[in-house]
């Protein structure tokens, strides 16, 4: 399996969070910009560590953190003092699932059981291939969060 796919969804991310305009207040109810970040670094670690588990040969469930608690993405902003702390953050754990996802050969194919949601549009409650789960994140999980980022660029 080869990471390009999942690099350019992350470079889209990033070109977001790296735009000079900055970020406005997030409409009620919904995410700041540095709770996005926090949410992707967060998720980040639990896939690294699900890769790491498939290339040892163990057993992993993935559980993605969407509806993580918001006082754990704050204190994740707070901890690293913001914005450019999370996106330095989020440049390392994204590097590094890649460069695991780069390590997964026929590992790629091993079933994980998967809970996931992204709204009402996608929900997985089962196994599934590893290589589905890592393409269910870069086709719709981060254009998800860029889209969520994009929506709070200040004009």
């Amino acid at each position: 399996m080869e990471s390009g796919g999942l690099r350019r969804a992350y470079d889209a991310v990033f070109a977001e969070i790296d735009d000079e305009a900055g970020f406005g207040p997030p409409p009620e109810g919904q995410l700041s910009a540095e709770q996005i970040v926090a949410h992707l670094v967060a998720n980040d670690e639990l896939m690294v560590q699900a890769t790491e588990a498939l290339l040892a040969g163990s057993a992993f469930a993935y559980y993605d953190l969407d509806d993580i608690h918001r006082p754990q993405l704050d204190a994740l902003v707070a901890e690293q003092g913001g914005l450019r702390g999370l996106t330095a953050l989020l440049h390392g754990t994204s590097d590094r699932l890649c460069a695991l996802v780069d390590q997964l050969g026929l590992e790629a194919d091993t079933p994980v059981e998967t809970h996931l949601r992204e709204g009402f549009d996608l929900i997985v409650d089962e196994p599934l291939p590893w290589s589905r789960t890592l393409d269910l994140h870069t086709r719709v999980h981060l254009p998800k969060h860029q889209a969520q980022l994009h929506m709070l660029r200040r004009p």
